[in-house]
């Protein structure tokens, strides 16, 4: 019996790179006997509606052309369907940052196939995001305070290419904006007033951040990293640091691994999830082990 996968693919997003990637990766599903069928996504959310309401009684898994983005919408797409029913899920690179593949260390979509028809997979965990009445699951990042300031500001400035986010951080933290929250971690309740948190299940977030060292996929526990600082000119030293993970080692920086935490900030304010600006404080976050399996 034919191993079957569906396969999403943007064929208008990246200037038509997904159909680029499509043609590279095919060969590797067809000399394997894969019987593979293409879906084409028509529109942002398209990927998790399908495999959110697909019929998983006659397919091996569902996989995507893309990046965080799109990964993200198939894990959710995954985990909110209503008979909870899974398949293994598998990504083929084609993104910007492309952090949950450059932890699993397969950036080249060929190898990334090669994985795929395989049929091996890994446990991946997943934190859940608890935010006002919305539901989010993330497999990336969950980061509020000055990390979201940039998100947001980038977003205005995107014909800079990716250097914008260099120079929107450098702006962020000459107009630093503290907040203040009461955090809980494992039941340790503190109220302070704070630069930034960031909570990664991957290493590597962004362009090539490695943000999270000491991540791992299958731990059950989530890295959180607390800056509190206000001072500007370490913030911006601390900045470079981010691309080699040594920011880990400085002394502004709480470093912690935990399966679960809550924020609430004395203001309502956006989050960044998995590379978005969405949901809102307050937030409680959980991490559940395993909850898909990975093709790799």
């Amino acid at each position: 019996m034919a191993f079957k996968i569906y396969l999403a693919v943007n064929p208008h997003g990246g200037m038509e790179k997904g159909l680029g990637i499509l043609d590279l990766v095919r060969p590797v599903f067809h000399d394997k006997g894969v019987e593979l069928t293409v879906l084409e996504t028509e529109y942002p959310g398209h990927a998790q509606e399908m495999i959110n309401t697909m019929d998983f009684e006659d397919i091996d898994g569902f996989c995507a052309i893309g990046g965080d983005g799109t990964f993200h919408e198939v894990v959710n797409g995954l985990l909110t369907r209503k008979d909870k029913k899974q398949v293994p899920i598998g990504l083929i690179p084609g993104g910007t940052g492309n952090s949950f593949m450059h932890t699993i260390e397969c950036l080249d979509p060929v190898e990334a196939a090669k994985r795929i028809v395989s049929g091996s997979t890994i446990p991946v965990d997943v934190a859940e995001v608890k935010t006002g009445k919305e539901l989010i699951y993330s497999i990336n990042i969950i980061g509020w305070g000055l990390v979201t300031d940039i998100g947001i500001t980038a977003e205005n400035y995107r014909w800079m290419g990716e250097s914008r986010y260099t120079v929107i951080s450098m702006l962020e933290i000459f107009r630093l904006k503290q907040r203040s929250a009461k955090l809980i971690i494992n039941e340790t309740e503190e109220i302070n007033d704070f630069t930034f948190i960031l909570a990664l299940n991957t290493k590597h977030t962004g362009k090539g951040m490695y943000a999270a060292p000491k991540a791992k996929l299958d731990d059950g526990l989530i890295d959180l990293i607390i800056v509190r600082e206000k001072g500007k000119m370490k913030l911006l030293n601390l900045l470079p640091k981010i691309f080699d993970g040594t920011h880990i080692e400085s002394n502004i920086v709480e470093y912690s691994q935990v399966s679960h935490f809550s924020l609430f900030p004395n203001e309502e304010s956006p989050l960044n999830i998995d590379g978005e600006i969405t949901g809102k404080t307050p937030i409680e976050v959980k991490m559940l082990p395993g909850c898909f399996q990975f093709l790799n």
